[in-house]
């Protein structure tokens, strides 16, 4: 990845980003063993992920063209090779404490998008998708109400299908500084997604976490989200990875909320001594008999390892275990995943 950013002259600034990756092909397996998330299906992907002009006047902030997108329901989710980019339009104002954003997400392309080698960019609609959201942030609270209307998708290679809807999302975080060393969060969150144009999207979900900190460099966190049925409908958690306080490295609820209530609870921990940093995290998603009488059963543990002995170079890895206990394969059933990553900015 390697981005040129122009100076401001006037309030005008510009930038452009090209990202590639490639396979190693003595150490990369053949067809089926092959990992298209890394690479793309031919083994290789390489493209102009940003490129755009920006105008900042004051608390205003203009942005035009291809840029990361840092939103609920829109994001970067930079968990892969090639992290989410789009080609948007958005305006931001900023005070000490709001926020104002809004604009017209048109395409993404990156590794939720499937790395299509035929086509990098995938359209968020037929004519898009519209968003606006409002922040407000203290030293005690955080606070933030966002609305998307989701245009319908006639295209038959899109990414996502038609995922059509008007989805109205928001939540609240209050910081409790217990002592010098201790402090606590408590979160809590709420979706609700209203279905246009037939796309079977529509759906209620809520979501608590509470996270316990001690020195700064123990913590204990435990989220829970719950999915309300809709009979023969499910839910979108966005262009990316998503919002929810029980998203993991690769499960997330929306993939059991079809036609079925569903709940996850995730808890986890982290510890940073010096320059070193793990986590570990255990997620349980669990999804009632659908009208077929289906159920879902969903076990998936993160590991993970951080070494970062300056702010220019990380070592990092993780490894994934999903555990498939209603073998019906919503996930990939039961599988592993170890990666490993050097990363390195100048």
């Amino acid at each position: 990845m390697l981005k040129y950013k122009l100076a401001e002259y006037n309030g005008f600034n510009a930038a452009i980003e090209a990202i590639t990756a490639q396979d190693i092909n003595f150490a990369t397996g053949d067809d089926a063993k092959q990992n298209s998330e890394l690479s793309s299906s031919k083994g290789s992907y390489t493209e102009l992920s940003q490129a755009y002009l920006n105008y900042k006047n004051g608390a205003l902030n203009l942005r035009a063209g291809r840029q990361v997108v840092d939103t609920p329901l829109a994001n970067s989710d930079d968990i892969r090779m090639i992290p989410n980019t789009f080609e948007a339009y958005i305006a931001t104002y900023t005070t000490q404490e709001i926020t104002l954003k809004g604009g017209l997400l048109s395409k993404w392309q990156g590794v939720d998008t499937g790395l299509d080698p035929d086509r990098h960019w995938s359209e968020t609609g037929d004519d898009g998708t519209y968003f606006g959201g409002i922040s407000y942030s203290t030293k005690f609270l955080d606070t933030r109400l966002w609305y998307y209307d989701i245009s319908e998708d006639t295209n038959a290679n899109s990414a996502t299908g038609n995922v059509a809807n008007s989805s109205i999302y928001a939540d609240i975080s209050l910081h409790l500084s217990i002592s010098a060393d201790y402090a606590l969060h408590a979160n809590v969150q709420y979706i609700n997604q209203n279905e246009s144009d037939n796309s079977a999207i529509d759906s209620s979900i809520y979501g608590v976490m509470a996270e316990f900190v001690m020195f700064e460099d123990f913590a204990i966190t435990a989220a829970y989200n719950k999915s309300e049925k809709q009979t023969g409908k499910g839910s979108f958690s966005g262009f990316g990875g998503g919002t929810l306080y029980t998203n993991m490295d690769s499960m997330i609820i929306d993939a059991i909320t079809l036609d079925r209530d569903a709940q996850a609870i995730v808890a986890g921990i982290t510890y940073r001594v010096g320059d070193f940093g793990f986590l570990y995290a255990c997620g349980n998603f669990d999804g009632d008999a659908d009208s077929l009488g289906v159920k879902e059963h969903i076990i998936e543990q993160n590991l993970g390892f951080e070494y970062t002995p300056n702010e220019n170079l990380t070592i990092a890895a993780i490894y994934v275990k999903n555990d498939d206990k209603e073998n019906t394969q919503s996930n990939g059933g039961d599988w592993e995943n170890i990666r490993a990553l050097i990363s390195y900015s100048f």
